[in-house]
């Protein structure tokens, strides 16, 4: 007979038994979206996916590596704007101009990764900011490939996945996998040095690990991750301009992980679904939606600073703790009484 110890301790692909049926019945609630969502809201459901795998990627160097990236935006749009060059200009299949979109990006990454992984706190803030800026400059200013102010637009999206449910789901999936794939890597033991570099960096060195190494390495893969979102953001979008590899774009990827709760990594999906949700529902009632969305951060960060899966694990936590110690009293007042 399987005890209830037994059924926590059951692993499925490295995850406890009761986190596996969250996971699965989260996918399941969200495929069937679509079946009772509009076309419109539809698009915003993908465009949240899509914004929190970029939320997650940056998230992998602020949440576990101690290392706030404001670049991942310029490497999100690399790829956007690889994707988009190479299906409308260069005539090559979705499937390939995916692959070369993702490894744009992470090339991007690695060198950003070069020059900035020698800095910590704010000079890594500043250094990755400079570096997406470069980036933007040059898509602002090469007008015979990048189409300048103007930007580019191209029929990415296979012909399969023409339909807003298709895709949708197809980026759900995706999705669904990258996410698997982030979790596992920080919680590797690669991932377990990256955050005892974020706890300890001179403690880490002392004990002979090769700290920038490891950050260079966790920079990369986390602009691979990046990378992905920005290759699905082109063929949810068909559009690509500077504005893709804008500041802007880097700023609401750490707003959204903020929002979430840095160190969550899932809240990424959290925090994308509340700014994007925010920006959708507000404008459409006024102008001033940007001081409203500014506003409702602020109180996040002042009654969650731990963000919004952060606040909710500390209140189930503290329930849980009151429920447990309810049991126990009855259970010693039984115990004395009868």
């Amino acid at each position: 007979m399987t005890t209830p110890r037994a059924t926590r301790d059951l692993r499925v692909a490295g995850m406890t038994g009761r986190a596996a049926l969250i996971a699965a019945i989260i996918v399941v609630a969200a495929a069937a979206l679509p079946l009772v969502l509009s076309n419109y809201q539809v698009g915003l459901a993908t465009e949240v996916l899509i914004f929190g795998i970029l939320g997650m990627s940056i998230d992998i160097l602020a949440g576990f590596a101690g290392r706030t990236s404001l670049g991942h935006g310029a490497i999100f749009g690399v790829s956007t704007y690889v994707v988009v060059y190479a299906t409308a200009h260069a005539g090559l299949p979705p499937a390939i101009a995916f692959a070369a979109g993702v490894f744009a990006a992470t090339l991007v990454a690695a060198i950003f990764g070069l020059l900035a992984v020698r800095t910590s706190g704010v000079y890594f803030l500043l250094l990755t900011l400079a570096l997406g800026m470069i980036i933007w400059g040059i898509c602002l200013r090469w007008t015979e490939v990048t189409g300048g102010e103007n930007g580019m637009r191209g029929d990415v999206r296979p012909a399969v996945l023409l339909t807003n449910s298709a895709f949708y789901w197809a980026v759900l999936a995706s999705a669904a996998m990258v996410a698997f794939a982030m979790w596992r890597f920080v919680r590797s033991p690669f991932g377990l040095t990256l955050r005892g570099i974020r706890d300890s960096e001179s403690r880490m060195r002392s004990l002979g690990y090769n700290v920038p190494l490891h950050l260079f390495i966790g920079f990369t893969v986390s602009g691979f991750f990046a990378g992905v979102a920005g290759a699905l953001y082109a063929m949810f979008n068909n559009f690509v301009s500077p504005s893709t590899v804008a500041l802007a774009q880097s700023v609401e990827g750490v707003l959204m992980m903020i929002a979430g709760g840095v160190g969550t990594l899932f809240g990424a999906f959290v925090g994308a679904a509340a700014i994007i949700a925010l920006e959708n529902v507000v404008s459409a009632y006024t102008e001033r939606w940007q001081m409203v969305l500014g506003i409702t951060f602020i109180l996040i960060m002042i009654f969650a600073p731990e963000g919004i899966i952060g606040k909710l694990r500390a209140i189930l936590t503290r329930k849980g703790a009151l429920i447990e110690c309810f049991y126990e009293r009855i259970s010693k007042w039984t115990a004395g009484n009868f």
